[in-house]
């Protein structure tokens, strides 16, 4: 087979249709403040219909080869993304980020994606050197934000003000940093904010980050750490770029919706969050051993995507079934 390459053709119709539908996407959730479960199911059921109308069109256009690469591709990264999502989860409880921010901050950071993926894929076997050990670093976080979820499981106060965020006091001398969210901004000029305002924020300044912000940074560099692992693992299904960059977008741009759908869930369902702690949990610990498997040698345990992706499905079924036959229990507790 010869390489895909780059058609012009391909290429420009990836990026109109990204573009239409990111900005569709963004339009339709401007002025929503709650994102309803209805909602969160079209989205998602679109950007899987579109990833498959893609498939449909370098069938069509080019050949059943190529078409059938970026598929595999394409369900292989949303398989591994799946981790990314119960990550997602952990992050914005963290930070106490409400649905309509939390809409924003994925807006932002999938674009965010866009760009990183592309540096990836341009890199490409380099990174198999590089994520083991990623992999222990962001494994220990994950560890890390799972034990702090499960502190507060018990905790649903919305934070007000920042000071003792554990993101403002890593951050807080190197920027100035206002403590407190400010509407739906990232950022804040100094002229904005009033005088009792000022003294909610970690040093003078001309313009202010916010912790929706130091949010923002954090869902980047889990989207980044996850994409050493999974960029790798696409270019050994295919090494034609494109295919792979095509796969992995269309599958990060469907994550986002589909987050959305077990964060309304989550609403209703006294024991989702802990099967989300419990899954973290899990992730720490493939991340580690893939790792260990890769730097002190081989142990002979290997974990599938695909039987990751069943134990992630499993769990979260464990989890709605759960809040349906115990619905008082949890409030007891």
């Amino acid at each position: 087979m010869s390489h895909f390459g780059f058609p012009l053709e391909a290429i420009i119709i990836f990026f109109v249709v990204i573009g239409v539908s990111v900005y569709l996407d963004l339009t339709a959730h401007k002025k929503i403040r709650d994102i309803t479960l209805a909602d969160a199911v079209k989205w998602a059921i679109f950007w899987i219909v579109l990833a498959l109308l893609f498939y449909v069109y370098l069938w069509l256009r080019f050949n059943k080869e190529w078409a059938d690469l970026y598929l595999a591709g394409y369900v292989l990264e949303k398989s591994l993304s799946v981790d990314n999502l119960m990550v997602f989860i952990a992050i914005f409880s963290s930070f106490g980020i409400q649905t309509h921010l939390q809409h924003r901050i994925l807006y932002w950071g999938i674009l965010g994606a866009l760009v990183f993926r592309a540096i990836f894929v341009v890199i490409g076997t380099g990174l198999f050197l590089a994520s083991p050990w990623v992999g222990f670093v962001f494994a220990a976080l994950v560890a890390w934000t799972a034990i702090q979820m499960l502190k507060s499981s018990s905790e649903e106060e919305k934070i007000v003000d920042y000071s003792h965020h554990w993101s403002v006091k890593l951050t807080g001398k190197l920027f100035p940093i206002y403590t407190r969210l400010h509407q739906e901004h990232f950022f804040v000029k100094h002229k904005k904010l009033s005088l009792p305002e000022l003294e909610h924020v970690t040093r003078k300044g001309l313009l202010y980050a916010t912790p929706a912000f130091l949010c923002l940074v954090v869902i980047e560099i889990s989207d980044i750490a996850f994409a050493f692992d999974s960029v790798p693992a696409v270019i050994a299904v295919t090494q034609e770029p494109l295919l792979v960059y095509a796969a992995m977008i269309f599958a990060i741009l469907g994550l986002r919706t589909l987050y959305f759908v077990i964060a309304v869930l989550n609403k209703y369902l006294a024991y989702l969050q802990t099967a989300v702690i419990a899954l973290l949990f899990f992730i720490a610990a493939k991340m580690t051993l893939q790792s260990w498997n890769h730097v002190f040698g081989d142990t002979g345990i290997h974990i599938a995507p695909s039987v990751s992706l069943m134990i992630v499905l499993g769990t979260l079924g464990a989890g709605v079934l759960a809040s349906f036959i115990f619905p008082n229990r949890r409030k007891e507790e």
